[in-house]
């Protein structure tokens, strides 16, 4: 009989209590005890796991990975998938793996070359993937250029940071002047150049943007399974057309995300997002992760949060081929359950671990938008 499997998810998505989820529910009728972490304690996510503490603020990646030996010792935690700090927790995988903890994350080679997003294309285009037009920007006449640039060859302009995670710092360029229009309605990701340069030119900060064409649908994240030897055991797409999602399994899409996953050793988990530049495929970003919405591939037949902890425990899972795919969807919020009564927020110093979080009464349930379910279409 196989003993229970202890798994820790830092400080993470709201949308993970479903991946929380898939482990409880796993083909192997395995015990599992999930044991959180996390900065706001309102979050879903604790009130879903089996145990759950709050994670001190203000801590250095250094000071991170010192409290998360401590967690890993003091919880019995089998395995450990970390978010925050995963650049800084992967560099100490040995010391993880000497409290007997497995780290479900790739090697700190294959993060540091995917933190950077002007490095991962660099480093992606060199083995033959497909890649958008891109310039790094730091001032704003660099801004300028790149737009100027982009305009000429019939493209519209957008940036983000070249690190980061999430869609934060996106916008859209324009030439349009802020008017009214732009206080109507919802707000828009849209941002006039002019603006743009006379930020640059008037702030004290520095930005370290990527500038690139604004990238046509459908984008395809591919969400990807590869064991510690470097083979894929597992590639799906998941298509998203504007509220239709869907499945594909069309190697224009497999292809380059095994490539990449191979290639560059991005072991357990990790998603590969796809965008149109014409008529052509191009990378759009890697997260060294698990996708936040990983659980949609159970539309299909599969449970991949499972299958990875089964390979970070060194129990090889084999190719795994989904039996079917799944009909298109779309995603909706709901209400999700949340401890039933809120914790102030902890100071750095104290680090008193919470009680095993108890399930509250239905009628302290919220709705959670970042919690999206899918429904079919």
């Amino acid at each position: 009989m196989h003993s229970r499997v202890r798994v820790w998810l830092n400080r993470t998505y709201a949308e993970n209590v479903f991946f929380m989820d898939q482990l409880r529910r796993n083909p192997s009728d395995r015990a599992v005890e999930i044991h959180a972490t996390h900065g706001d304690a309102d979050s879903p996510v604790l009130a879903a796991a089996d145990t759950a503490e709050l994670e001190p603020e203000g801590l250095s990646p250094a000071a991170y990975v010192e409290f998360a030996l401590d967690q890993c010792q003091k919880r019995g935690i089998d395995v450990f998938v970390p978010r925050l700090h995963q650049a800084a927790i992967v560099a100490h995988r040995a010391d993880f793996a000497a409290l007997g903890t497995a780290l479900l994350a790739p090697p700190p080679e294959a993060v540091a070359v995917f933190h950077d997003k002007v490095i991962a294309y660099e480093a992606v285009q060199a083995v033959g993937v497909p890649v958008p037009p891109w310039w790094r920007v730091r001032t704003a006449d660099e801004l300028v250029t790149a737009v100027e640039e982009l305009e000429a060859g019939g493209h519209k302009a957008c940036f983000k940071p070249a690190s980061g995670a999430g869609g934060v710092g996106f916008r859209m360029i324009t030439r349009a002047p802020f008017s009214l229009a732009q206080l109507n309605g919802f707000p828009s990701p849209y941002v006039s150049l002019d603006m743009v340069v006379e930020a640059l030119r008037q702030g004290d900060e520095q930005v370290d943007w990527l500038v690139m064409p604004r990238l046509e649908q459908p984008e395809v994240s591919v969400d990807t399974l590869t064991g510690p030897d470097n083979r894929v055991r597992l590639a799906i797409g998941r298509t998203k057309n504007g509220r239709r999602r869907g499945f594909t399994q069309h190697e224009q899409w497999l292809e380059p995300a095994r490539l990449i996953a191979e290639g560059f050793g991005l072991h357990y988990l990790s998603n590969i997002q796809f965008r149109m530049l014409g008529d052509r495929p191009v990378l759009m970003d890697v997260n060294t992760r698990p996708a936040g919405g990983l659980h949609q591939l159970s539309l299909c037949g599969v449970n991949v949060p499972w299958a990875a902890v089964q390979l970070a425990l060194g129990e090889d899972t084999g190719v795994i081929e989904p039996p079917f795919l799944g009909q298109d969807y779309t995603v909706v919020s709901g209400p999700r359950q949340l401890r039933p009564v809120s914790i102030p927020a902890q100071r750095a110093e104290v680090s008193e671990p919470l009680p095993a979080v108890p399930a509250p009464a239905a009628a302290e349930s919220v709705v959670v938008q970042a919690a999206g379910q899918a429904l079919p279409l």
